[in-house]
């Protein structure tokens, strides 16, 4: 992808990364929700980042990943984030996102957090906010490389292959496909499990 076997490096990412750097920060965050804040309150705002990831999740890749300028450097940067993936969909080492960008993305949201819901709350918030991540990122490897054995896990690794193979302007959700019955962009037609 790049001539630079260092910038070739930073895009290209073992399935494993995510879980070795998400899973600690996950525990401390949590850990650091439920001392300031009690049990209760903690697991309401981890649910709530969870469920805040899945909508983000989708946004993310509905209007950033699949804004496609028409030339220039923008072309290349959204061929190189996301495009590449839809080139080479089977990739074992671009399906996950790499530190270079999930690292510095999890700091902003942490700050963006931490200005809008307070220090009491965002721990909690960003540990089930990275929880939805590492589950998503773990979930889109399995859906490209994981023989389905669930009938779940077959419905979301049809709409997603549907998704690169069929339509790349619907299915956005991968691992929360109901975001696309709310805004208008599921599949017609078939079931995605048929």
């Amino acid at each position: 992808m790049f001539r630079s076997r260092w910038l070739d490096r930073l895009t290209r990412v073992h399935p494993s990364v995510p879980a070795i750097l998400f899973i600690p920060f996950i525990a401390v965050m949590a850990t650091r929700g439920v001392h300031r804040l009690e049990w209760g309150p903690a697991l309401v705002w981890i649910a709530g980042g969870y469920a805040l990831w899945t909508l983000t999740e989708y946004w993310l890749h509905r209007a950033l990943f699949h804004f496609e300028p028409s030339s220039g450097i923008g072309q290349r940067l959204h061929w190189m984030m996301h495009g590449v993936h839809h080139d080479h969909p089977n990739d074992p080492l671009r399906l996950v996102m790499p530190p270079s960008v999930s690292v510095p993305m999890a700091a902003l949201f942490y700050l963006l957090f931490h200005s809008t819901v307070g220090p009491e709350r965002t721990p909690a918030l960003a540990a089930g906010f990275a929880t939805g991540y590492l589950a998503y990122d773990m979930l889109h490897y399995a859906v490209h490389h994981a023989p389905p054995k669930t009938r779940l896990f077959r419905f979301l690794r049809s709409l997603h292959l549907r998704h690169h193979f069929e339509d790349d302007h619907a299915g956005y959700g991968v691992s929360a496909p109901y975001w696309d019955h709310v805004f208008g962009t599921a599949f017609r037609g078939r079931r995605a499990d048929d």
